[in-house]
């Protein structure tokens, strides 16, 4: 009934809407059930009402406030009745209750509401202190901007070293950012000219239509192995799907560095780098998923295979570029990219180079005391004979 190519297209778009509703069921999972804060209230603390605290509690010492200072113990007369005097005595207690209730009264800690431009905020967590989950999300943000020339993005580079791990709502989110911006249509494009100028896939029609169905399966190829290998399968294997720039040492360092970046990443649960498995099954899985929508000519094995390596080394050019774009850019444009975090590393590097000379030359320095020291008693323990007496 269906002809081949109708069948491969309607299991990829099945595919595919069912990619697109696992991931969106993540992020809706994600904004449902935040992290949770450590030291945060939890419990009947947890249950109390957004209004402004601070507020609220000004305003209910504040009737005590009017009618305890009229009567001020300096001010009173000697000769006043047994109630006056009564209120006289309870007025020096309520300014000294006064600080409590409005910095912490209602269980929170002293100074807290002070510091706080946010009251609401001061409520959950300390001043000054975002979560796990905040800082990610300010981080996905950067990224989000970060483009070559406003051009040509590069939204899974980070720069910072201490960058915190993201959750899989964040990872899934930037990655179908990244597969769904714009500058993949046309990278796919062009992509598709340059396989119709070479006519190197057989089973594509000529003209606007072949044109057509071979830039829409050079987007596929993209958005498959973008969305595998930078979101499902990190959030499988709880791994960064980043590419965590070096920035300082030498060209031979960074450039082993970005071609290391392809086969092993930084594990969300402990911060050690291990095998890569997200970018390396994501590839090949998003190989073997063109044989969904490639023409029944190309679909074979090897065709999985030529995608795979073609995914891995379009990964590694790609870590390379974004290694020395920053250094490209201010050198060429006079624009810093890295916005300041490029010449911290660098001014981080040459310490610690420091640092170790100046451990090695310490060592050194020990080493021949060590050795003066084992000398000496040698020399004391062979003494010169005195000469014969007569």
């Amino acid at each position: 009934m269906f002809s081949d190519p109708a069948r491969k297209t309607a299991r990829f778009c099945c595919f595919a809407m069912a990619l697109i509703f696992c991931s969106a069921m993540v992020a809706s999972q994600e904004t449902r059930t935040p992290v949770p804060e450590v030291g945060a209230a939890t419990g009947p603390a947890a249950g109390l009402p957004d209004a402004p605290r601070p507020q609220i509690e000004v305003a209910q010492v504040q009737p005590g406030q009017t009618q305890n200072r009229q009567p001020a113990p300096s001010q009173a007369p000697a000769a006043a009745n047994s109630t006056e005097s009564q209120s006289s005595q309870s007025t020096p207690a309520s300014p000294q209750s006064d600080p409590p209730a409005s910095s912490g009264g209602s269980g929170l800690k002293s100074g807290v509401t002070q510091n706080c431009p946010n009251p609401q905020s001061s409520s959950q967590q300390p001043c000054g202190q975002k979560s796990q989950y905040e800082e990610g999300e300010e981080e996905v943000k950067e990224q989000e901007k970060q483009r070559v020339e406003g051009v040509i993005p590069t939204f899974n580079v980070t720069y910072r070293h201490n960058a915190v791990p993201l959750t899989p709502g964040q990872k899934m989110n930037l990655s179908l950012h990244s597969s769904l911006d714009p500058f993949a249509f046309v990278s796919a494009f062009f992509e598709a000219g340059y396989h119709e100028a070479d006519n190197d896939l057989t089973g594509f029609p000529w003209g606007f239509k072949g044109y057509m169905e071979r830039t829409g399966v050079a987007y596929l190829d993209t958005f498959d192995g973008t969305v595998l290998s930078t979101g499902v399968f990190p959030i499988i294997f709880r791994q960064d799907p980043r590419y965590f720039r070096m920035g300082y040492g030498s060209k031979k360092s960074r450039i082993l560095h970005s071609l290391k970046s392809n086969f092993i990443a930084r594990n969300d649960y402990n911060g050690k780098w291990g095998p890569n498995y997200g970018n390396l099954l994501g590839n090949f899985a998003a190989g073997e998923l063109s044989n969904l929508y490639y023409p029944s000519g190309n679909s074979s094995f090897g065709l999985a295979a030529t995608n795979t390596v073609i995914q891995i080394a379009e990964g590694a050019g790609g870590s390379i570029f974004n290694e020395f774009w920053p250094d490209l850019s201010r050198r060429f444009f006079h624009k810093d990219p890295t916005r300041g975090l490029d010449a911290q590393a660098q001014a981080e590097y040459k310490a610690e180079q420091q640092e170790k000379q100046h451990e090695t030359a310490e060592q050194k320095q020990n080493q021949i005391q060590t050795q003066e020291q084992n000398q000496s008693p040698n020399q004391n323990q062979n003494p010169i004979p005195n000469p014969p007496q007569n």
